[in-house]
C-alpha cells in the first residue's frame, strides 16, 4: 500500500524535526520549516539539516562552559 500523504517538516523551539501530514493542524510548540512533499522527501530534508540531535537549550549551555 502506497502512502499518499502530503507530508510537512515541522521544528519546534529546541531545534527539532518532526514529519506531520500537511492536511492536519500543526500542534502547539511546532512550527513549519517549508518543507512539504512525500514521507521519504521529507526524512531525507530532516536527514540533511538535523545534524545534531542535541536540543538547542544543551548545546547552548555545553558552549557556554
Amino acid at each position: 500500500m502506497d502512502d499518499e500523504t502530503t507530508y510537512q517538516v515541522l521544528v519546534n523551539d529546541e531545534e527539532q524535526y518532526s514529519l506531520w501530514p500537511a492536511d492536519k493542524e500543526v500542534p502547539a510548540g511546532w512550527r513549519p520549516d517549508g518543507k512539504r512533499g512525500t514521507r521519504q522527501e521529507c526524512m531525507d530534508h530532516v536527514d540533511e539539516v538535523w545534524t545534531d540531535m542535541r536540543p538547542r537549550s544543551l548545546r547552548e549551555r555545553m558552549a557556554a562552559e
